[in-house]
């Protein structure tokens, strides 16, 4: 009788069901979809970055599909800190780890926000250092750079025991200083990657942009290359787990990912694409693979390419 491949993942000191990792800003709004979430098969699940205030986020329409991906520009709309501490304050039930993700302007927003979501049930947290159009955070706020992602991470490590993962920009020229920087402050694990820009599409029937805010982050397929290439150089060059997250939408693109150097595989942009059922769909996508290679563990497969 052939043995099912094992899918099970190590990460943040935890056994994971399965590789696949909800991404932050898609569904991760409430306990109750991250409950159903990680019931559809989810190894670990994410939740919407949060930051001390609420916030509106930018004006309607915030994501547009464009066929080959999307673009977005949401703006971190949140219910602010408090909220989330009530929303998400007992995480038992959800069926997977919780990783909170929290944003901040200063070095004291983020202070307050880890210091609170210390004391919650979060299995780590998430740092995004590089959106790409949300003015005050991430490229926009100046945090994509080594010297940025240093303070912040040693912020946020001076107030919380929880392990702390950096989302990273894709394929910048400084990505590598950047995931030093944060394992100098005490960074457990590098997300790469956030989504790429800033990128604009055009209606040319009213010659605005489609967006609200005008720019915005391209995520989805166009980003799997970008994503990959992030990954490996980032597996090469510094020894932290990695998430690989950007345009996985089957099988083969998580197996890619994994080959490349991730530890474990986010999932974005396909949830929305393919429903919540794309993670047992990937799982079994990913099984085929292994079987067809003879490959017991999907562990084994981890950084191949380096070696191929």
């Amino acid at each position: 009788m052939t043995k099912v491949p094992n899918l099970q993942v190590e990460l943040f000191g935890c056994t994971l069901k399965s590789p696949l990792v909800l991404a932050s800003g898609i569904l991760g709004t409430t306990r109750d979809l991250l409950k159903s979430v990680a019931a559809h098969g989810a190894g670990a699940v994410t939740i919407k970055s949060i930051s001390v205030e609420a916030r509106k986020g930018h004006p309607n329409p915030t994501v547009l599909n464009f066929g080959p991906g999307l673009i977005n520009a949401v703006g971190y709309s949140n219910p602010g800190l408090e909220a989330a501490a009530e929303e998400f304050g007992d995480l038992q039930d959800v069926g997977a780890p919780v990783i909170g993700s929290l944003i901040g302007i200063s070095e004291d927003d983020f202070a307050r926000i880890a210091s609170r979501f210390d004391a919650l049930d979060f299995a780590a947290l998430e740092i995004p250092l590089s959106c790409p159009h949300t003015p005050g955070f991430g490229r926009l706020g100046k945090q994509d750079n080594a010297e940025a992602a240093f303070r912040v991470v040693a912020t946020v490590r001076a107030h919380s025991s929880k392990p702390i993962f950096v989302k990273l920009p894709p394929a910048a020229s400084n990505l590598v200083d950047m995931a030093q920087a944060a394992k100098e402050a005490g960074a457990y694990g590098i997300t790469a990657v956030n989504t790429i820009g800033p990128g604009m599409l055009i209606d040319v029937d009213t010659a605005r942009p489609y967006l609200g805010f005008g720019i915005g982050g391209i995520s989805g397929p166009p980003l799997k290359p970008l994503a990959v290439a992030s990954v490996f150089q980032l597996y090469e060059a510094v020894d932290l787990p990695i998430i690989g997250t950007g345009g996985v939408t089957t099988g083969r693109d998580a197996v890619e990912m994994v080959m490349a150097g991730a530890s474990a595989v986010g999932l974005g942009s396909a949830v929305m694409s393919r429903g919540l059922s794309v993670f047992a769909k990937i799982q079994e996508e990913i099984r085929e693979i292994l079987h067809a290679r003879g490959v017991a563990s999907l562990s084994e497969l981890k950084g191949l390419a380096h070696h191929a």
